[in-house]
């Protein structure tokens, strides 16, 4: 006999109430973008490679280590994606939907990673995702916020905390960058070796390096406070106003940013509060949503500068907050005790759930045990089909009037 192949590394098959904690991951989602008026959009699960070499950087991880990237039988190479943001900015321009900006998106689907496989994390994984492309006022970065709040507080998710910081506009950024530069400079020999390499390149990174060689360093690093301009400063104390307002719990986080040069302003991660259950699942470091302001990145992919800000959530990890979910039980079940009203039956399924009714039949094995089984799966009403043309009820819900109403003989 042949070897039965197996799932692929880093891969998953989701079943049963995982699946079903799944899936309630993406109805909620698509239940708070549609409150927020968030559009769907659908992008291609590949694009050409240089749409995610431009816009996330050459010198990255993910661009250098993680791409599942190929070239096609025309000699193009192609990459799946490893985001949401890049193939929805090249969407927002090759398409010409600048005509509806400000334009709220949403989307969610898999992506693909080549990294470690570790708890929570696949190399095929999903990720729900929501942008604000062509706003540039602060209410744009809060609407985002407060919808991401919102979806955690739906899926029940508790003990979560919105961490916060700036990344202040672009000559704020630039006299930081230089800062930083020559504080680390000064250290470069007794830095990382992935931190000796960021430091010219991308010394933001250095602030969020975990490497204990590193971390020395960090505490006494210049912050962005020190070179905030008016008008960043102004934008930032907008974006925690109107959390207040919107009744958003966060705090600062000073040690927070985004290494790509066209991150701006508003940076965030939703986190575990120590010692919560969302910590004790994922632990207290575990970011669960995050994002930011990315106003430059149109402008990497050949379009004209356009503010923007997005937010991305991994529904694996969702999922696993979320916890196991059984399937909902049946509305109605329809049980043949004679098999000669088979069709009788299956034309009384079609009108239920025409009706909006969730049904389902039991009409195999011993006829007399069909409606044992039928209750041990519990549903709101059995309907029994009995020989001789006779019926029964039974069930809290046997006399909703969908039910007889697609049953009129039976009322």
């Amino acid at each position: 006999m042949a070897k039965t192949p197996q799932a692929i590394r880093g891969t998953q098959d989701i079943f049963g109430p995982d699946a079903e904690s799944f899936a309630f991951v993406v109805e909620t989602f698509e239940r708070v973008r549609r409150l927020y008026r968030f559009r769907r959009a659908e992008m291609p699960v590949f694009e050409k490679t240089e749409v995610f070499a431009r816009s996330i950087g050459e010198t990255t991880d993910i661009v250098s280590k993680e791409m599942y990237s190929f070239e096609d039988r025309g000699g193009e190479s192609l990459t799946l994606r490893p985001e949401f943001t890049a193939g929805i900015a090249r969407a927002y321009l090759s398409n010409g939907w600048q005509q509806y900006a400000p334009v709220k998106l949403a989307t969610h689907g898999p992506l693909f990673r080549y990294e470690r496989p570790q708890k929570g994390r696949y190399r095929q994984f999903h990720q729900i995702d929501a942008e604000i492309i062509g706003a540039a006022e602060p209410q744009a970065d809060v609407e985002l916020l407060a919808m991401a709040d919102q979806l955690l507080k739906e899926l029940g998710i508790t003990g979560v905390t919105l961490h916060l910081n700036t990344l202040g506009d672009g000559d704020s950024r630039e006299a930081w960058r230089a800062a930083l530069v020559e504080h680390f400079r000064a250290v470069k020999d007794e830095l990382s070796e992935d931190s000796q390499e960021r430091l010219e390149k991308n010394p933001l990174r250095i602030l969020d390096s975990k490497d204990r060689r590193d971390r020395k360093f960090v505490a006494d690093a210049p912050k962005i406070d020190q070179f905030l301009s008016d008008d960043a400063r102004a934008f930032f104390e907008a974006v925690t106003s109107g959390l207040d307002a919107a009744g958003v719990k966060w705090q600062r986080a000073e040690s927070l940013v985004r290494g790509l040069d066209y991150y701006r302003h508003t940076a965030f991660e939703f986190i575990p509060d120590e010692g919560s259950e969302a910590a004790g699942k994922l632990g207290s470091q575990s970011t669960i949503l995050g994002g930011g302001r990315y106003d430059g990145l149109m402008e990497s992919l050949g379009g004209a500068p356009t503010p923007a800000v997005g937010w991305a959530a991994g529904i694996e990890r969702l999922a696993m907050l979320v916890g196991e979910k059984e399937e909902a039980a049946a509305d109605v079940i329809m049980v043949v005790e004679d098999d000669s009203r088979l069709d009788e039956a299956i034309a009384a399924l079609r009108d239920l759930r025409r009706e909006g009714l969730t049904a389902e039949m039991v009409a195999s094995g011993s006829p007399r045990k069909r409606y044992d089984k039928a209750a041990k799966k519990h549903p709101g009403a059995i309907i029994s089909l009995q020989t001789n043309s006779g019926h029964s009820f039974s069930g809290d819900e046997a006399t909703d009037p969908r039910i007889l109403q697609v049953l009129p003989v039976y009322k």
